[in-house]
């Protein structure tokens, strides 16, 4: 490509990106006035959850129609549906309406995301592509950091209509963009699409997400387990499914690859070991440290801008050197030492110092978090460019729901389980502890470190299970010549 049309693409897929990413954080400031206005408030869970299933369960999907007929299709056609979708979101008379259209934002969103790193993939060398991947990349912490704060400035002078409709202007724009800039890439037609395959893979991911989300809930507990027990039979057909499909949605024999199976390993990671941790962070610092709910955000602020940053400057670095390797090792080294130090620091600290703790688990994750997804693509055949992305992103996905679900109700059992008959662990909030008497405070403050310390350990241990898939990576250097196209195959009807 030249360079300025590389420079439109890149632009373009940024920006759909990072409209994308948005979409988990901007709306969430928003969620309960769009219930009120909808009266709807005990179904506004599934605003986030609908969108996050959706997007989830069609990843492996995307990433093999990708394959099949080229991505370039595949991204212009989610966009088209995204940019629907969001109008969609905006007139809605009520929430089956706005979740409906919440699923097709998140089935769409899967495509646009999955298919920036494959086209990335498709139009650059493996040595150029850690450079942009990195900044397709910085979407995810950008959308964090600004993501609330828009949302909430929207809603307030705006509505929250316009937390969706404010998508259309920008991805017109992106869409026009892309229109000009992205290739047209052969896809390598396949006979057969593994719908056994889909089909097991959707029911898995229903009944997981589904008893994540009522594991809490006292009143569903037992559909909860029975959720999972569908959940365990449905992965088992899955796997047995994809083993004996000529056309696996899911690529397995690409995990005899050591690279492919150590970079889908540190993916997991990342989700499980901090975007699962990140969301309880602020609850954490407003009951351990007393802060007020606005200062409690500085500590995930800087947690996500050393992400930000080392995600930036490790795509830079590898680009020009091509070594790729020592970058996971050092960055998996310091999330386990820094979530290791979290579960030491005991409460009543300065602010600063679980802030610049975090920060170095930040900066650790990031300098590997967009690295290994074109590390597992240069090591993968071309043919299953897409597949492949497709599963990096899937196992953080996963990886992010379950262990967020776990650590969630390890906190909320274990908080219950450790306060004074003269307390309610339903009714506590950060605001009625602050007004209590500094003994009450400082007793909250115990029990919330007590029962935050094992979660931090346990996640310490997780990365310190990544240096171990880190250091299995094979040492190399990644080419700067592009992995030569082969014939397409017919695609049939």
């Amino acid at each position: 490509m030249s360079p300025w049309r590389l420079r439109l693409l890149i632009v373009s897929l940024l920006t759909v990106s990072l409209l994308g990413a948005l979409d988990h954080t901007i709306v969430s400031t928003s969620l309960a006035t769009v219930a009120g206005e909808l009266g709807a408030l005990e179904h506004m869970s599934w605003v986030v959850v609908g969108y996050t299933l959706a997007s989830t369960v069609l990843l492996p999907v995307i990433g093999k129609l990708g394959d099949a007929i080229g991505p370039r299709g595949v991204f212009l056609t989610s966009l088209t549906f995204f940019l629907a979708a969001s109008l969609w979101c905006g007139f809605a008379q009520d929430m089956p309406q706005l979740i409906a259209a919440r699923v097709v934002q998140g089935m769409s969103s899967a495509g646009i995301q999955l298919m920036s790193q494959t086209i990335v993939a498709e139009v650059t060398t493996p040595r150029e592509r850690p450079k942009y991947l990195a900044i397709i990349g910085a979407a995810f912490p950008i959308a964090i950091l600004i993501g609330p704060v828009v949302g909430g400035l929207i809603t307030d002078y705006w509505g929250w209509q316009w937390v969706f409709w404010i998508n259309l202007p920008f991805g017109v724009a992106a869409l026009v963009l892309a229109t000009v800039a992205v290739p047209h890439i052969a896809g390598f037609g396949r006979r057969r699409f593994d719908w056994a395959g889909s089909v097991s893979f959707t029911i898995a991911m229903v009944a997981l997400v589904l008893a994540v989300t009522w594991i809490g809930d006292a009143a569903l507990a037992a559909a909860s387990v029975v959720c999972f027990a569908v959940a365990a039979m449905a992965f088992a057909a899955f796997f047995l499914i994809e083993l004996r499909a000529k056309e696996p949605l899911v690529p397995l024999r690409l995990f005899a690859n050591r690279t492919v199976a150590a970079g889908v390993a540190l993916s997991a990671i990342i989700g499980v070991g901090l975007f699962s941790i990140t969301a309880y962070l602020p609850t954490y610092f407003q009951m351990a440290y007393r802060t007020s709910a606005t200062v409690s955000g500085l500590v995930p602020i800087a947690t996500v801008f050393g992400m930000l940053v080392a995600n930036l400057a490790s795509g830079w670095l590898v680009s020009r050197t091509g070594h790729y390797r020592v970058y996971p090792i050092v960055g998996t080294a310091l999330g386990a030492a820094g979530l290791f130090t979290m579960s030491l620091l005991p409460a009543g600290l300065p602010l600063w110092v679980p802030m610049l703790v975090m920060a170095v688990v930040g900066v650790g994750t990031g300098a590997f978090m967009s690295l290994v997804i074109a590390v597992v693509q240069s090591a993968a055949p071309r043919r299953d460019t897409g597949s492949v992305t497709a599963t990096v992103n899937l196992v953080r996905q996963v990886g992010s729901t379950v262990a967020t679900a776990i650590i969630g109700g390890v906190i909320g059992f274990g908080v219950a389980a450790r306060l004074p008959g003269s307390m309610d662990a339903s009714t506590l909030t950060p605001q009625l502890v602050h007004a209590a008497s500094p003994d009450v405070q400082a007793q909250v403050a115990a029990i919330y470190s007590g029962v935050f310390a094992p979660v931090f350990a346990a996640l310490a241990i997780v990365y310190a299970a990544g240096i171990v898939a880190a250091i299995l990576l094979p040492a190399g250097r990644l080419s700067n010549e592009s992995e030569p196209a082969t014939a397409p195959e017919p695609v049939t009807a």
